[in-house]
């Protein structure tokens, strides 16, 4: 169980900046689109990476998974493709399979578009995890 200092810091401490995605929204679902056909997404905005702190053997256990260590929290949904999101909701997306292009953080089932300038922090997985998605 995550202590609130330890979600605190994650919420308000500080992290590495890192800019997302700086075009313009349609040109970012166009290359999320082609990167990942059929796929829904989900643009968010005042983002946060999550880069989990595990044990090599939890490491271990994700990579035969196919999952990194690591996870995303967007303060701000823009649009979601499925609807299953109102903008203005945040989110937590489950363990990440892949980064890409420095603005796409996709899960099994979404890829999420990282629109504008975010954080990238590191924290717990029960720090990370205790956050109920928006």
């Amino acid at each position: 169980m995550a202590t609130l200092e330890e979600v605190a810091q994650l919420f308000y401490g500080e992290g590495e900046a890192t800019p997302g995605w700086e075009g313009c929204q349609e040109d970012l679902i166009s290359l999320a689109t082609k990167a990942f056909p059929g796929k829904a997404f989900c643009v968010v905005r005042q983002w946060i990476l999550i880069d989990l702190t595990v044990t090599p053997d939890e490491k271990k256990k994700l990579a035969m998974l196919g999952l990194l260590p690591a996870t995303l929290f967007a303060h701000e949904i823009v649009l979601d493709s499925k609807g299953r999101f109102r903008p203005g909701m945040f989110v937590r997306s489950n363990f990440g399979k892949s980064f890409t292009e420095g603005c796409m953080f996709e899960t099994k089932s979404t890829v999420y578009l990282l629109w504008g300038p975010g954080q990238r922090k590191e924290a717990t997985v029960g720090a990370a995890f205790s956050m109920s998605v928006g």
